[in-house]
């Protein structure tokens, strides 16, 4: 008998629709005339899947007898016996009752599908035994109900059933997967947003996992020996032109065909000082490929074809993208360019893509070097065609049998004097002059082959040679000199330029502004030295690299004065004289940065003395209005026990006394929230951090809140916290009396913890009539009330006091809005290495 098939609806997270979707597949199977069964469905009480189950056919369960209970499983044997074509088995990980005729449910499918029945099943990725560990550490919760791996691997056909975080939570919400009374919990724990991502994410990943199996299957089958590798790392060589958008946006493109690849793209500078490309365009495409989730690398190197490779290699890369070279089809005499000797030396290891782009052939000039101007590998020509090509010339002519005369002799002479001066420049083509008028005298001006002229018109001829050829040197000299300052200058003007802009912005902070220096003028550490006085030690304002910085101007390879007593400091090599022009704007820039980073602290620091002022205002203020309405019920009682005109009755004088008790709590409470807030504005709150429990802390912050307005949640196997209890009962107080006096009568104040990962938070949940978007920040703030609150309700300073203290404990407080309307406050705190989180696994009972 043949094996039957397995197929499996793989769900993201708990109430996708794995169930529904089953469910729904069996429906077109019975339409087409399979014969279709359910062996086991679990609806949970939902309607839209309890009505799926309808026109199918269900075996009859087994009931099982568990330590006094009652439970249902279902009958392998039943199944087996009735052998429809497909059987319908929900819930792959559950765990059998003990009595069953396999411990695990997947153990039953094994045995449906030997016996020849196809399967459909449904299971959840945080099932998948792999995932145990990662889903805990999301998630916060162990899985107890597994399943191996190889079991759904093994599927003939998995489907992935997914949907985002927000239509599930709305589903949630809306009661289509769990009760109501269970909404809450579900979504303030396993339900949250950041879960749902990371789950998602996981199935995703493990289903294309899945398909490359698939795909090497299929290639080994068909003999294919290629690999394929289903993650990249590559790299994008850029050369600051504008065709580095285009290379960037393609390995993108590459990048986003194999999961979990990655981008890398460099920038080869050569080390002699200023970059040839535009900083304005490298930014750009620093902004770019960081936009796409690569990394921008900054290279220091003069030969960047081996550059680049000892970069690719040293970073593991598999691909290299390269544009197409712009120049133009001449320029090739040069070598054979950058991309073809990185294809050339890239070996079997490396895969070079040469991309086309816009600028393509539209040139990028001659390559203009620093000091010499003029390339080495020009210059090699340039000496080459100045005293070799004279040598191969006059070869050349004095074996062929033409006689073309002295003056045509001489200006071939001085086409390769011409082109040692345009290759080489001064040097190669005087060499060249002085070369050819000796081989001119010597093999073609009578008397031939010596060094003597008889004719006086040669004498003349030779040397307007010679002055032609001095001059043409002098002036492809001069062009090439020009040619080069153009260039410096022009990449001058757009550093200032961009430094310039970005300064007066305010978007460069010192240590980004000396990180650019760094790289542009390619030293390994720059710093910004500063002291208070002539004879006072030098301290660092700022520094970035790598290498070793220098402590002292002195000790620095290159040292640029900033006024009288600041100085920037770079080290790594020696710079040209011609490089401090643009370096003092460097520097003139760095201290400008340095002082408005300075004007900026204190502006910071004028702002807090005003809110300062401000809160010691306001403070005036509620001790002039907002505790005036306690103290006046007080004396009023006072008074009128006092008072001899009246006898009053003992339920009266106890009337009386509570109203005074009350007024003197009211009035404690807001002095208290008071000094809080001044604490925490002087900064003198010094929380003593312990190791507690919080149900040892909550409890006994909700004494001040009526009985019945809270409903309290906090189970005893959460791990400990790092707090300080004091603190942390006052802001749980404070947050709670918040929350009781906007939430209905009837709706009571949920506070509830969980434990996330290292963290337990505390949510404190009410039906109240919630708060905007834009106004959950401003809550916090000192004196705010939000809505319609009564003048006589406080002062607005107890959720300040609150927030001030968490933040002081290291934790965070936040608001979020409650599903189905209100407020919901979070409450983070950090977990302490005791004891190990335990929570209950709300999604071992959902299932879709």
């Amino acid at each position: 008998m043949a094996r039957g098939k397995l197929r499996i609806y793989l769900g993201a997270a708990p109430g996708v629709g794995k169930t529904y979707a089953m469910l729904s597949e069996a429906h077109r199977r019975v339409e087409r005339g399979t014969d279709c069964v359910v062996g086991f469905v679990e609806h949970h009480s939902r309607p839209r899947t309890e009505v799926m189950l309808h026109g199918l056919e269900q075996i009859e369960r087994k009931e099982l007898e568990y330590r006094g209970a009652t439970f249902t499983e279902m009958d392998v044997d039943a199944v087996l016996r009735r052998a429809p074509a497909v059987a319908l088995v929900d819930e792959l990980a559950h765990t059998n009752v003990p009595g069953s005729r396999n411990a695990k449910r997947w153990q039953d499918v094994e045995e449906l599908l030997e016996g020849g029945i196809d399967v459909i099943s449904t299971v959840n990725i945080q099932h998948l035994e792999s995932l145990g560990d990662v889903v805990e550490s999301i998630t916060g919760v162990r899985q107890r109900e597994t399943v191996p791996d190889e079991v759904v691997r093994r599927a003939d056909q998995i489907e992935l059933v997914d949907m985002s975080p927000q239509a599930l939570r709305r589903r949630m919400a809306h009661g289509n997967i769990y009760k109501a009374d269970k909404v809450d919990a579900a979504l303030s724990n396993y339900f949250r947003p950041g879960n749902l991502t990371a789950l998602r994410e996981l199935a995703l990943l493990w289903v294309a996992d899945r398909v490359d199996e698939y795909l090497q299957q299929y290639r080994g089958e068909h003999n294919i020996r290629s690999t394929w590798q289903a993650r990249e790392r590559i790299v994008v060589g850029l050369t600051g032109g504008p065709e580095g958008r285009t290379l960037i946006r393609r390995a993108s493109r590459m990048a986003a065909k194999g999961s979990g690849s990655e981008i890398l793209a460099v920038y080869i500078a050569r080390s002699d000082g200023l970059t040839a490309a535009s900083p304005k365009e490298l930014a750009v495409q620093r902004t770019l490929v960081e936009d796409l989730g690569g990394t921008f690398h900054h290279v220091i190197g003069d030969d960047i074809p081996a550059a680049l490779l000892d970069f690719a290699r040293g970073v593991n890369a598999t691909q290299i993208v390269l544009g197409s070279s712009r120049r133009k089809a001449w320029q090739y005499v040069f070598g054979p360019g950058v991309g073809a000797t990185v294809a050339r030396d890239s070996g079997p290891d490396l895969d070079v893509h040469i991309v086309t782009h816009s600028e393509v052939a539209k040139g990028r000039g001659l390559p203009v070097a620093r000091g010499a101007r003029l390339g080495r590998s020009r210059i090699i020509w340039g000496w080459l065609a100045g005293v070799v090509g004279p040598a191969l010339l006059t070869l050349l002519l004095t074996h062929v049998d033409a006689d073309l005369g002295l003056a045509n002799d001489m200006l071939l002479f001085l086409t390769l004097t011409v082109a040692a001066a345009l290759l080489g420049g001064m040097l190669p083509a005087l060499a060249s002059a002085a070369f050819g008028s000796l081989l001119l005298n010597y093999f073609f001006a009578p008397p031939l082959h010596q060094w003597t002229i008889s004719d006086a018109k040669n004498i003349v001829a030779i040397c307007v040679f010679v002055s032609v050829a001095v001059s043409v040197a002098s002036v492809v000299d001069l062009a090439a000199r020009r040619t080069h300052q153009a260039a410096r200058l022009r990449a001058e003007s757009e550093i200032l330029s961009h430094l310039a802009g970005s300064v007066l912005r305010g978007e460069n902070s010192l240590e980004s502004l000396l990180e650019t220096m760094r790289e542009t003028f390619g030293m390994e550490a720059v710093a910004l030295l500063e002291r208070a006085g002539d004879t006072a030690p030098w301290t660092c304002a700022g520094s970035v690299g790598t290498g070793a910085r220098a402590g002292r101007p002195e000790d620095a390879d290159v040292d640029v004065p900033v006024g009288d007593h600041m100085a920037l400091a770079l080290s790594g090599r020696v710079l040209p004289a011609e490089d401090r022009r643009v370096l003092a704007a460097f520097a003139a820039q760095a201290a400008v940065v340095l002082d408005r980073q300075r004007l900026q602290s204190e502006a910071d620091q004028a702002r807090t003395l005003a809110e300062g002022n401000r809160i010691r205002t306001a403070l005036l203020a509620a001790v002039s209005h907002d505790l005036r309405t306690p103290l006046a019920g007080i004396k009023a009682a006072v008074t009128s026990l006092r008072s001899e005109d009246v006898e009053w009755s003992e339920e009266d004088r106890a009337e009386l006394l509570e109203g005074i008790e009350a007024g003197a709590d009211r009035l404690d409470h807001l002095v208290g929230n008071l000094l809080d807030m001044s604490r925490l504005q002087t900064g003198t709150v010094a929380p003593l951090i312990r190791e507690i429990d919080l149900d040892e802390v909550v409890p006994m912050a909700l004494g001040g809140v009526p009985d019945g307005s809270v409903d309290l949640d906090v189970p005893e196997v959460l791990p400990m916290v790092a707090v300080d209890k004091g603190l942390l009962e006052r802001a749980v107080a404070n947050v709670v009396e918040n929350a009781v006096k906007y939430a209905p009568e009837d709706a009571p104040v949920l506070v509830s913890a969980s434990a996330l990962g290292d963290q337990v938070q505390l949510r404190v949940v009410d039906r109240g009539p919630g708060v905007p978007d834009d106004a959950k920040d401003r809550i916090f703030e000192p004196f705010q009330r939000y809505g319609d609150a009564p003048r006589g309700s406080g002062v607005g300073l107890g959720l300040a006091v609150a927030r001030g203290f968490v933040e002081s404990m290291g934790g965070t407080l936040n608001a979020e809005d409650t599903p189905g309307g209100g407020l919901t406050m979070v409450l983070t705190l950090k977990v302490t290495g005791g004891r190990p989180p335990v929570v209950p696994d709300l999604s071992a009972q959902m299932t879709s």
